[in-house]
């Protein structure tokens, strides 16, 4: 796996891009986006991201055990994860306690929103 870093995103930032079905993607607009995806491309990470989108906050210390990886490595994944701008962090007093940006994901849900098409049927 590369050690290249992910360029942080800014919190901020608006939606970048209208859905991927409507038209292609700028440059700029894909560099927006792909550290978010490249953060979600890692099993990992992905699973660190689902644990905590599936409760309002979550300690690391509930995090750390689901894996059967050090804590350091643990700590890598969740700060790519911040870095991306997909979740953030709390410090309070030894632990760490995470919550997913809303917004980030908006973002994305927007992106890759394809509407269904009138020919298509729902299973």
């Amino acid at each position: 796996m590369s050690k290249q870093a992910l360029p942080v995103v800014d919190p901020q930032a608006e939606a970048c891009c209208s859905p991927i079905a409507t038209r292609p993607l700028d440059a700029d607009e894909a560099e927006a986006v792909a550290p978010m995806f490249k953060a979600l491309g890692d099993p990992v990470r992905l699973r660190l991201m689902s644990m905590i989108a599936s409760a309002p906050e979550v300690c690391v210390c509930d995090l750390t055990p689901a894996f059967e990886l050090s804590g350091p490595t643990i700590s890598h994944h969740l700060r790519v994860l911040r870095e991306a701008g997909l979740v953030d962090a709390e410090r309070r007093g030894t632990w760490v306690w995470y919550r997913v940006r809303p917004a980030a994901f908006r973002q994305l849900g927007v992106l890759l929103h394809i509407p269904a098409r009138s020919d298509e049927t729902v299973a």
